[in-house]
């Protein structure tokens, strides 16, 4: 008798005359041949407070956001869905798509602000629908990935919150696969506060599309936070750098841009670095410096 997961997971591939095995494997540490290519992205969260109606003097639209993209000599740019009007249509996702291709730029991904770890029912079952709307946007979109989360267990038992959320990674994943799109999880506090806890649900999830977004900003453990990074970096399909990173018993200190591009060169990393500016300088003084900073650490060797 086939589980509902399962039956979920070969359903969505079906749909779209993939063959999905019913067992079909957790992602393991990636392995990929050549060399390690950083490319450069930003993340539209960089500007979240001037895409806000009430943002005075400079705010920005997503189209806008593209073009300074290209202007600050990014190869993608990523598209936080935050910023997307409710009702998104397919010929609004398309004008982006067009304004990204005619401006030399990869829509590197999307991102979204899920909550898998709820109970059992339509809250859940909202969460996942949501997520799946998502990677239907990301197709039209021609963006590769989405950043997901696990989400705040909010009192629920920490053994079904997790359970939860793997399954919704699994069923979401599938449906995402049908699409060649891959879902990346964030270390992003939660019932994934630890690494610990992310790779724990990351590895138990029977999907190999879905696997790490590292966000270079997001670890608050006891232990180095240079050290975590590199045990989440072989799973990572995407990366986000922070400017700050969190010291244990110091608090936050400048990121070592050095240090995070060789424990991605360690692991052969290949895919998009997105920058996601969240420090409280001006981003539209800082961003710049920092895409430059990056840039040049991206190309250091060694």
């Amino acid at each position: 008798m086939l589980s509902r997961r399962t039956f979920l997971g070969r359903s969505a591939a079906a749909g779209f005359g993939l063959a999905l095995s019913a067992e079909a494997p957790a992602i393991e540490p990636i392995q990929r041949p050549g060399t390690s290519r950083l490319r450069l992205s930003l993340a539209a969260y960089s500007f979240r407070d001037f895409f806000k109606p009430s943002a005075a003097g400079r705010r920005i639209t997503l189209a806008e956001f593209i073009d300074y993209c290209a202007d600050h000599g990014c190869e993608g740019t990523e598209l936080t869905s935050y910023y997307f009007p409710p009702q998104v249509t397919p010929e609004a996702l398309l004008d982006l798509r067009r304004r990204a291709f005619l401006r030399g730029l990869a829509v590197s991904g999307t991102a979204v602000g899920n909550n898998f770890a709820r109970p059992p029912g339509p809250e859940w079952d909202r969460e996942v629908a949501g997520v799946k709307q998502w990677i239907d946007h990301a197709a039209v979109l021609g963006a590769p990935h989405i950043r997901v989360f696990a989400g705040d267990a909010r009192g629920l038992e920490a053994g079904l919150a997790r359970r939860q959320c793997i399954q919704g990674l699994e069923e979401c994943g599938a449906y995402a696969a049908a699409k060649g799109i891959w879902l990346g999880l964030e270390n992003h506090g939660g019932i994934v506060a630890k690494a610990d806890d992310l790779l724990e649900i990351v590895r138990a999830v029977q999907c190999p599309y879905v696997g790490v977004n590292l966000d270079t900003g997001n670890f608050y453990g006891p232990g180095d936070p240079y050290d975590d990074m590199a045990r989440l970096a072989p799973y990572a399909v995407n990366v986000q750098v922070k400017v700050e990173i969190n010291r244990p018993g110091s608090g936050k200190e400048p990121a070592d841009l050095s240090r995070i591009v060789r424990i991605l060169r360690q692991v052969n990393y290949q895919g998009f670095v997105a920058l996601e500016y969240e420090a409280a300088p001006d981003p539209w003084t800082a961003v710049p410096e920092w895409l430059k900073r990056m840039r040049e650490a991206f190309g250091r060797t060694g």
